[in-house]
């Protein structure tokens, strides 16, 4: 059975490379570096990702907090309702 571009059981003359043709990896930037040169470049890196990061102001910051204790508060009570009502059950179940 074919489709439109060629066999299925036969791969495709143009997807096939010879050996010599593919192009090996050396290592790139890291293999000209020793151990030492490699942590000061992570390092490096560290610090430019850091410098990308947006960091929200004071206000920001205590809106977020406060939005974060009050959710957390909220799904202690409801956890804490929804076990009572489960400790309930039982007992009326149980005895």
């Amino acid at each position: 059975m074919t489709d439109a571009v060629g066999s299925i059981d036969m791969p495709d003359a143009e997807d096939e490379a010879p050996e010599s043709k593919k192009k090996t990896r050396k290592g790139g930037k890291r293999a000209k570096k020793g151990p030492l040169g490699r942590l000061a470049l992570f390092y490096r890196q560290i610090v430019a990702e850091l410098r990308k990061v947006v960091w929200p102001t004071r206000n920001q910051l205590t809106t977020y907090t406060t939005v974060v204790i009050i959710f957390v508060v909220i799904m202690i009570g409801m956890v804490t309702a929804i076990d009572f009502g489960f400790q309930e059950a039982v007992k009326y179940v149980f005895g």
